[in-house]
């Protein structure tokens, strides 16, 4: 643990923070399915920027091992993300998700 890496790690934790806040705020408050998508990406991104710091602070490569699963999960997270808004977009022509809250049980 280097003292003078404190202050770019908080740095770097504040930005991952942000990231997470932001796409927190936008998951909540959008009604687009793409939106909501691409608010979770920002969330994850904002966990990765976080797990990359702690794996530098500490000098250890677990962190960036699992940033690498992460982002694989992601990308298929994505994969079928995108498939599932063509399949809703063609039912209804229509991304906006009141348009389906007839699903609920």
């Amino acid at each position: 643990m280097n003292s003078l890496a404190q202050p770019i790690l908080l740095e770097y934790l504040a930005l991952g923070a942000a990231l997470f806040a932001i796409g927190l705020v936008g998951f909540l408050a959008r009604r687009n399915l793409i939106l909501i998508f691409l608010s979770t990406e920002l969330m994850f991104q904002g966990i990765i920027i976080n797990l990359i710091a702690f794996s530098c602070y500490y000098q250890n490569t677990a962190g960036q091992s699992f940033v690498i699963f992460v982002l694989s999960i992601a990308a298929a997270e994505a994969a079928l993300a995108l498939g599932l808004v063509v399949l809703l977009f063609r039912r209804r022509r229509t991304l906006n998700v009141d348009a389906w809250s007839d699903l609920r049980g």
